[in-house]
């Protein structure tokens, strides 16, 4: 059996991680077409119905956006996307819209144990960690830590000030890095003084604590996440469908 014929699962289930191995190997890149399903069925050695289970099994992933009268793309981050699929908070009187940031740190050193865990690295393997403010509106809400692994973004701490609000689409068009799923944990915690300061709240103020593990198409854990909110104008909205 070649790499282009389906093995002994459910054929949509391995013409799907078929597709999915390309995208990541970059045959297919954000934003381009794929094939038609027809040509598809050929390559794939299967029926154009099994194609169009897989892809619906892409799209309900969010891997895909099929068009009607124009084709299935790669799917891309976008603002859009960002502001429905990876950002929760809402305001309590139903507004949604993307925070802005603002940067506080950029820097890079061994990983933690936290660190070692969260991303799946061995003992001493670098990354590089950033610290932000993020604001809903004029007023600041979220007090944010990111941990990457600086062997999947390197160079990342060299220009701050060119790093962008939507970091997930600087990984994908900088980088390659498409991030296709994200586990969260969510908990009360207090807020620590430097955090009350940023806030505008007391010590010891109750946050919504966000932690989150962002994956890539390949599986691997590309990013841990701490997010510390201040809801007091804002809610987690999660949508169970």
């Amino acid at each position: 059996m070649d790499a282009t014929t389906p093995g002994f699962r459910p054929l949509y289930q391995q013409v799907h991680d078929l597709l999915v191995s390309r995208i990541v190997a970059g045959e297919w890149k954000p934003g381009d077409v794929l094939p038609p399903e027809p040509s598809l069925a050929r390559s794939f050695k299967v029926s154009q119905g099994t194609v169009r289970k897989a892809l619906a099994a892409l799209e309900q992933r969010n891997l895909v956006v099929r068009r009607q009268g124009k084709g299935t793309y790669v799917a891309t981050h976008t603002p859009q996307r960002a502001l429905f699929h990876f950002f929760h908070l809402v305001g309590d009187d139903g507004a949604r819209a993307l925070p802005s940031h603002r940067l506080l740190g950029v820097a890079t050193g061994p990983a933690a144990a936290g660190e070692q865990r969260a991303l799946g690295l061995r003992a001493g393997a670098a990354v590089t960690r950033l610290k932000r403010l993020r604001l809903l509106g004029a007023r600041v809400a979220i007090v944010e830590r990111i941990a990457v692994p600086r062997a999947l973004f390197p160079g990342l701490d060299e220009d701050p000030n060119a790093l962008p609000n939507e970091l997930y689409r600087h990984y994908e068009i900088i980088y390659g890095v498409t991030v296709a799923r994200a586990v969260e944990r969510l908990k009360a915690v207090a807020a620590s003084a430097a955090e009350a300061r940023a806030l505008g709240l007391g010590p010891g103020a109750p946050l919504l604590e966000i932690d989150r593990i962002a994956y890539a198409l390949d599986g691997r854990a590309v990013e841990w996440r701490r997010s510390r909110c201040d809801t007091r104008a804002h809610h987690y909205l999660s949508e169970i469908v």
